[in-house]
């Protein structure tokens, strides 16, 4: 691929307003979700001797925190962006799920597409933090596929949700909701309804298996590994961004493919046209979480009539503001602003 085909965003002033006066138009934007959700829990504190009954440390605890995870975290910042999430998940019957549906209200993430499958877990992940160091992880989960009976509760939902919504997202963590049968029933109603569906995919699944959605968000190395292209073969291609984009595209039939880099920003493969987005973090601090957001922000931004540069464009900068804070936090519209305004 020529270099002179690849399009460079720019974020100049005049982009910037752009995007500042599209703000009140993500307000009321209804997202439907459907995916993975879970619980994050996070218990702190310090480390100041070894246990006396196995050699292992003893944390004394200082505080707790729990907060929305996996597709959840999605709504929440949704939610925090001024639109409306509309959520498919499941849960069980357990603490789990008590938690995640109080933190729901919190936040104001609605919990009426939940749906209860008491043969499953919640999924809940408890990281045990002396300070910023990770000790141990404690999950709750169980990452086998849903029972058909489940999954046709699912779609269910989903299918009574969809004519209210305005961008549909499927999210797939591998915990077990996304299918490759529910993805291709979630094509086709959103096909037959007229609703752009987007995919945040995971690695573990070839790129057959998300075919025929309208666009895919994966990060450079999900995409390789999607592609089914070997990280050794593309080391030293100096095109291997774009070999990668374009054989995703190819096989899961997707007309847009955003291929999220980290420092090196976004590629956007658009039809023919490919469009370079730069990053505008500062400072990163904690990654975690900041996928989520990216998909948030670009859902809204689609869903309001921005385009897909554009779209992206405002992902990036709601990136930008979650990876200078610790932990999975949604980007709130006030802080967006100011973000945006200051100097990249």
């Amino acid at each position: 691929m020529q270099k002179e085909q690849i399009i460079q965003a720019q974020a100049g002033p005049a982009e910037k307003k752009q995007l500042i006066d599209s703000l009140p138009r993500l307000k009321g934007k209804k997202v439907l979700i459907v995916g993975d959700v879970g619980l994050d829990e996070y218990v702190l504190g310090h480390v100041r001797r070894i246990s006396p009954e196995a050699p292992v440390p003893v944390l004394e605890v200082e505080s707790e925190d729990k907060r929305l995870g996996l597709a959840a975290n999605i709504s929440q910042n949704i939610v925090s962006l001024g639109g409306q999430a509309l959520t498919v998940g499941v849960v069980g019957v357990d603490t789990g799920a008590d938690l995640l549906k109080d933190l729901c209200r919190k936040t104001g993430v609605s919990w009426d597409g939940m749906i209860v499958d008491g043969q499953r877990p919640t999924t809940r992940k408890t990281r045990v933090m002396a300070q910023h160091h990770h000790l141990v992880r404690v999950d709750y989960e169980l990452t086998k596929y849903l029972s058909p009976e489940t999954e046709a509760r699912v779609l269910q939902k989903t299918k009574e949700l969809l004519p209210s919504a305005d961008i549909v997202i499927l999210q797939d963590y591998a915990k077990g909701v996304v299918s490759e049968s529910l993805t291709k029933a979630m094509v086709e109603i959103c096909r037959d309804a007229g609703k752009r569906l987007l995919v945040d995919p995971h690695r573990s699944k070839g790129a057959e298996f998300y075919h025929g959605v309208d666009l895919i968000k994966p990060n450079y190395d999900e995409s390789v590994a999607l592609s089914g292209l070997r990280f050794d073969d593309l080391k030293d291609n100096p095109d291997k961004v774009y070999d990668v984009g374009r054989a995703l595209q190819k096989k899961t039939g997707a007309h847009e493919v955003v291929l999220t880099r980290g420092k090196e920003g976004m590629t956007i493969f658009a039809g023919d046209a490919v469009t370079e987005v730069p990053t505008y973090a500062r400072k990163v601090f904690d990654v975690t979480g900041a996928g989520d957001t990216v998909i948030a922000a670009l859902s809204l931004g689609l869903a309001s009539g921005l385009n897909l540069v554009q779209s992206c464009m405002l992902a990036n900068f709601a990136a930008g503001v979650v990876v200078g804070k610790i932990g999975c936090v949604p980007c709130e519209v006030g802080e967006l602003v100011q973000y945006i305004q200051e100097p990249h």
